[in-house]
């Protein structure tokens, strides 16, 4: 806080202008198990709504799995490429749910896709993409990348770089990246920060690995954190140590120290412990 009782300047402007936000289509589902959840379908909205009032330009790619997921068919026999082409089928109908969601709120929205399909969707020309980013649009990108053996992750890696986002914000159910499953395992420990190099070494389940290798070549910064938590992603945006930062040994810290969870809702002060805090535990 400030002298005068404001919090300070940091935490009310955005330290990027531009992101790419990574949603998972189990996200969608929430409790139900499969499909749309319209209760996280309205919140998800919400969160988006308060970046454009930020004058964030947000771009979002979504996965398909809360739909089909074409590695799933394709290990049940079915052909990996039309199993892939449903996947991405699958990424356009919830790309038009968080549409419509958006639009409802007042928020100018436009969806891009990898598969022509011009009734319901534009189709992805990547200047045009980054005009509606400029005019303040949110841009939702669909049907991955238009072809098979591609993962949503990949996409969302290939979009943040055409359309020249400052950062890749990776929404997930897990307040960061962790040794190992912190569902399943009390003393798994938290990655404050990581290199592409280390995530690849260590086989960490952030993104695939032409994802991450992508990010790697264009030195573009990945920001792994928990969706679940209300206001999380404006935390992240305005520069919150929060989640898990896969960057350049070169790439500067976020500068702003994150709240009390117990403060601010975020992530539980009962977590496993980071790698720092174990480093000086003695």
């Amino acid at each position: 806080m400030t002298t005068d009782g404001a919090k300070p300047e940091s935490q009310h402007q955005p330290m990027y202008r531009r992101i790419l936000l990574k949603l998972s289509g189990e996200a969608f589902q929430g409790t139900k198990g499969y499909g749309i959840d319209s209760t996280v379908l309205k919140a998800i909205a919400a969160e988006v709504e308060d970046l454009v009032t930020l004058g964030v330009e947000v771009a979002i790619v979504i996965g398909g799995g809360n739909i089909f997921r074409g590695l799933s068919a394709a290990a049940s026999g079915m052909d990996r490429a039309s199993a892939d082409y449903m996947g991405m089928l699958a990424t356009v109908m919830n790309s038009l749910a968080l549409q419509d969601s958006l639009e409802q709120r007042g928020v100018y929205t436009r969806v891009l896709s990898a598969i022509e399909m011009k009734e319901i969707a534009e189709p992805y020309i990547r200047r045009r993409a980054t005009r509606h980013l400029e005019k303040g649009r949110v841009v939702i990108f669909a049907a991955g990348t238009g072809n098979p053996y591609f993962t949503t992750d990949t996409a969302a890696a290939l979009r943040a770089m055409e359309v020249q986002a400052e950062v890749l914000l990776k929404a997930t159910k897990v307040d960061g990246v962790y040794d190992k499953d912190p569902v399943k395992h009390d003393d798994a420990v938290k990655f404050s920060r990581l290199t592409y190099l280390e995530v690849l070494r260590k086989n960490l389940a952030i993104m695939d690995g032409t994802a991450i290798s992508l990010c790697r070549e264009n030195k573009l910064p990945i920001i792994v954190f928990n969706m679940m938590s209300r206001n999380n992603i404006r935390r992240v945006v305005c520069g919150e140590r929060i989640g898990t930062l896969v960057a350049p040994d070169d790439h500067p810290r976020r500068a702003v120290a994150s709240v009390k969870d117990s403060a601010a809702g975020g992530e539980s002060a009962a977590s496993p412990r980071t790698e720092e805090e174990l480093s000086h535990a003695g």
